[in-house]
């Protein structure tokens, strides 16, 4: 093909991609002010299309003003590509760093109910059952108590703890924690739906069962396998639990105070905040999964030390939702 069918086949997909590239790179408030409209182009397949036409412009040894006009094109595409990428990792950790501690420290009223519900239901029957011991039956069946002991029994453990399978990999256990952890945590947020029912509900469940197996495993004396088990990982998975729970209230709260809106309309309002936690939520998750599947079950590990990345991982997450994102 020569040089001129070439240019006049292709010329005007150029002048759009160059049109289109003018457009993103004007501000905003420009383009209101001169009334511009963004041109109709699918950038990915006609970036794809331009460096193809370099290419081709190259190989056929077009003359170099055209092949310095395209080489031009290509770069322009290619810096808008990348940049996009830059921007989309740092809306990402601006989210991380700024916004969602923000918000969860704007939450504070369901947060609150959420941390009472959950923490004041696990003290309660942990506290219980040092009175009471047979009241760990009334929380859980025999059977679910037998196979706890087995898995934190001092005398039985192998290479691995709070596993019912040793064959089981790390790989293995990490994929198993996530799905089970992020089980728990959409229980607790849907449940809100229900005008915050089911988020009550779920709170209390998990709260009165995780409190008794703990409170159990505490009075017959397995305190160094299991709190030296879940130590590391309890910060991660116990706030993200209660942030679910923040979630569904926030959702419940459209439903029984909508205030002037529809309810549909202040649910669909409230939704965008409680995604976003729901976010952090299963960051957490995902966090608590990792260290309970290749930190938390290692036995090699000396307790103590257990305890004390334990106490700085509490720390550490209480830090971050205190006092990032503050300046």
């Amino acid at each position: 093909m020569k040089q001129e069918q070439f240019i006049e086949r292709y010329q005007p997909l150029w002048n759009v991609f160059e049109a289109w590239l003018d457009y993103q790179q004007t501000a905003k408030k420009e383009r209101e002010r001169q009334g511009l409209q963004e041109p109709q182009l699918d950038f990915p397949a006609a970036y794809r299309q331009l460096c193809h036409h370099l290419a081709l412009a190259q190989s056929r040894m077009y003359s170099p003003l055209l092949i310095e006009q395209l080489n031009q094109l290509v770069i322009r595409g290619h810096n808008h590509l990348y940049t996009s990428r830059l921007h989309f990792l740092h809306r990402i950790a601006e989210f991380y760093l700024r916004d969602l501690p923000r918000l969860v420290r704007r939450e504070i009223k369901p947060l609150l109910l959420s941390c009472l519900l959950f923490f004041g239901s696990f003290f309660a029957v942990l506290i219980a059952i040092q009175l009471e011991p047979e009241l760990v039956y009334s929380v859980i069946d025999g059977e679910q108590v037998a196979g706890m002991e087995a898995m934190y029994d001092p005398v039985n453990r192998e290479s691995r703890l709070g596993r019912e399978r040793e064959a089981d990999s790390d790989v293995f256990m990490f994929g198993f924690y996530i799905r089970n952890n992020t089980g728990i945590g959409f229980q607790v947020f849907a449940g809100g739906l229900l005008y915050g029912i089911g988020s009550l509900f779920f709170l209390l469940y998990n709260g009165l069962v995780i409190g008794a197996v703990a409170g159990h495993l505490t009075q017959i004396g397995y305190i160094e396998t299991f709190w030296g088990f879940v130590a590391g990982h309890s910060a991660f998975e116990l706030t993200a639990i209660v942030l679910s729970g923040a979630a569904g209230f926030k959702l419940a709260q459209a439903l029984v105070m909508p205030g002037r809106k529809a309810r549909l309309l202040a649910l669909l309002d409230n939704s965008q905040d409680a995604i976003k936690i729901v976010y952090g939520a299963a960051t957490l998750f995902i966090m608590a999964a990792f260290v309970e599947a290749f930190w938390s079950s290692q036995t090699w590990i000396p307790v103590m030390i257990k305890y004390a990345v334990g106490i700085s991982l509490w720390l550490v997450v209480l830090a971050y939702f205190t006092l990032a994102g503050r300046k």
